[in-house]
């Protein structure tokens, strides 16, 4: 009975070590993407600051072929 409650101590002993590994995983990937869409959130603004090019401008046309 005693190996038993020995073992069982050692399992949970190490689900709790786990537990805590996985929780420190989660709680640096939470970080990360708070900082990827800090980052996403940036990037958007610059593109939407951007001045599109005019309809009218021809210097991107390709001259008529004949």
């Amino acid at each position: 009975m005693s190996e038993r409650l020995n073992d069982l101590e050692a399992r949970i002993t190490l689900m709790d070590d786990m537990l805590d590994a996985l929780n420190r995983t989660v709680y640096a990937q939470q970080q990360q993407i708070a900082s990827l869409q800090q980052q996403l959130r940036h990037v958007y603004q610059q593109m939407q600051s951007l001045t599109p090019p005019e309809a009218g401008d021809g210097g991107q046309e390709l001259p008529p072929h004949y």
